[in-house]
């Protein structure tokens, strides 16, 4: 009788492993990777480089600052916004 309960109790920690584990892999690690990625996009921004917001908006480069972006939208050269470097989701390099 003892080694049944022992038996059922090394199972359901061995199971719970497994599933800690599971969800490592498949939530966490790829979730990390990504926060990389964006980091390094976001410190190799330069002036001129154009840029895609959050919100859908293509956009230039004209300042850059340690937590802010300044870009300038459309043709108009007066619309210039400051923003949230968070708020960049995608740089294309100026050729």
């Amino acid at each position: 009788m003892l080694l049944t309960s022992t038996s059922s109790s090394f199972t359901l920690v061995i199971w719970i492993v497994v599933m800690v584990a599971f969800m490592y892999f498949m939530v966490m690690r790829p979730q990390k990777k990504e926060q990389k990625r964006v980091a390094a996009m976001l410190s190799s921004m330069e002036v001129g480089d154009v840029v895609v917001t959050t919100s859908g908006f293509y956009g230039v480069l004209i300042d850059i600052t340690d937590e802010d972006v300044i870009v300038e939208f459309g043709s108009n050269r007066n619309c210039r916004i400051p923003m949230k470097k968070s708020a960049i989701a995608e740089v294309e390099k100026q050729d």
